[in-house]
């Protein structure tokens, strides 16, 4: 039994102080408020509840900053994909993990303990199969085992370039698979996750241009349960595409031909309009935002304010991992929707806080997207967040003024501990494994940059 005492604790009833946590296993166990601490216990000053990263490609972190020069004629979303798919190309497994461990590290010191991780780097770099159709898949598992986060894997299934069942590029090649090889895929992703703790497979079809309408349903049948991501509506073009393919916009498709439901996360969903946001809504589908790399990329802004008022319900990713920040994910959300509107404190219910209702709707919303439940409660899995209160932004802060200042006036140092599933992993802002992760990492770049 591990004893933490917090002066004050986010649970999911609330703001509770001087509170002993009491953890057994994977779990919280007893909760006992306006309590003083005993001997032996681990005193913090603020914990509250980690939180789900619902969209990552981990092996993106390595061209972070490498992108960011236009070219003769211009720059956006799909020169840039031009430029990933080129990384992308050369990667090797033990390069992969890597890269993924040193993602990972930088998500669990930002406050993320779990990560959807959407996976689609699948074949050897002349895009023959492995041997084992689950190599890289395995990288990843492993590159959490390293780390310790928790961990929603996302094959994807991707086999055409665009709308109508094209033939896919050349430069997608690692990417394809059939529909049989998939489901072996599937099946190898289960058994490689089977002794992580409470991981979780769920199933990707990469886009709407990337499967046909008869694959996305054998997709989508292969695991009746479990989490369904896709990407959806995040650029123009693509929404154009899609129109000239079918007469109406990627969500209007999926939601007419498409049973979609409380298991589905849209990620991105940038360009939707306002009947189907209420649609989107209503079928209780996670909007999947990723605020830095949608911005980094040109996307566009997501309807947040007008989705939230429909009921919908949506969770934060770090999706390309250009900058990996829990409280830049969510401090970008709600600058983009002030500035769009020129106004200020748009997400926030009256007289509340804005940072906690950002932080408790991404919470719940990322944690269904990913299969699981978030929050500190008797009976709960023990993800944990402890906040320091000795950063300039944090001192002499209570209840919802936390949140709010590490969200938007915090720094990177104002997270202290993180525990997944009842086990210390980051400690003093540092994670225990970051200078062997960090090492791998280094020598992985070298050999991809040379």
């Amino acid at each position: 039994m591990t004893v933490l005492y917090a002066e004050q604790l986010l649970s999911t009833a609330g703001w509770l102080t001087s509170v002993r946590l009491h953890l057994a296993g994977d779990r919280v166990v007893a909760i006992q408020a306006d309590v003083d601490a005993e001997a032996g216990d681990e005193r913090h000053a603020v914990i509250v509840p980690a939180m789900a990263n619902l969209h990552s490609h981990a092996f993106q972190r390595g061209i972070a900053g490498l992108t960011e020069m236009r070219g003769p004629g211009g720059d956006d979303f799909w020169s840039w994909r031009e430029t990933m798919y080129r990384f992308a190309s050369r990667m090797s497994p033990d390069q992969l993990q890597a890269i993924a461990a040193q993602a990972y590290v930088e998500m669990l010191e930002a406050g993320f303990c779990r990560v959807g991780e959407f996976h689609y780097l699948h074949h050897d770099v002349d895009a023959r199969p492995y041997a084992d159709v689950g190599e890289m898949a395995g990288r990843i598992a492993a590159a959490a085992a390293e780390t310790g986060m928790a961990l929603t894997l996302l094959p994807v299934f991707y086999a055409h370039s665009s709308f109508g069942g094209q033939p896919p590029k050349q430069a997608q090649a690692r990417f394809v698979s059939s529909l049989d090889s998939y489901a072996r895929l599937i099946e190898r992703c289960r058994a490689l996750v089977a002794q992580l703790p409470a991981a979780i497979v769920g199933v990707a079809p990469h886009s709407l241009r990337a499967v046909t309408p008869a694959e996305l349903a054998e997709v989508v049948r292969l695991l009746p349960d479990a989490p369904v991501h896709i990407h959806i509506a995040e650029q123009m073009g693509e929404v154009r595409d899609c129109i000239a393919w079918s007469g109406v916009t990627p969500v209007r498709w999926l939601l007419e031909n498409v049973a979609v439901d409380e298991r589905w996360c849209l990620v991105h969903a940038t360009h939707i309009d306002p009947s189907e946001i209420r649609s989107v809504a209503h079928a209780g589908a996670v909007a999947g935002l990723c605020p830095v790399t949608e911005a980094n990329l040109g996307d566009g802004i997501f309807p947040a304010v007008e989705f939230l008022a429909a009921g919908g319900d949506f969770g934060v990713g770090t999706d390309s991992n250009v900058c990996i920040s829990l409280a830049g994910e969510l401090s970008l959300l709600e600058y983009t929707q002030r500035l769009s509107r020129r106004v200020r404190n748009v997400i926030g219910l009256a007289e509340r806080s804005t940072g906690l209702a950002l932080y408790q709707r991404a919470l719940q919303g990322g944690a269904r997207a990913l299969g699981v439940k978030a929050g500190i409660a008797e009976g709960a899995v023990a993800d944990l967040v402890s906040l320091s209160i000795d950063e300039p932004s944090m001192i002499w802060r209570s209840a919802d003024a936390l949140i709010d200042s590490w969200l938007f006036a915090g720094n990177a140092c104002v997270v202290d501990c993180v525990w997944v599933n009842g086990r210390k992993w980051v400690e003093h802002g540092r994670h225990l494994m970051r200078d062997r992760v960090r090492s791998a990492y280094k020598s992985a770049m070298k050999e991809l940059c040379a």
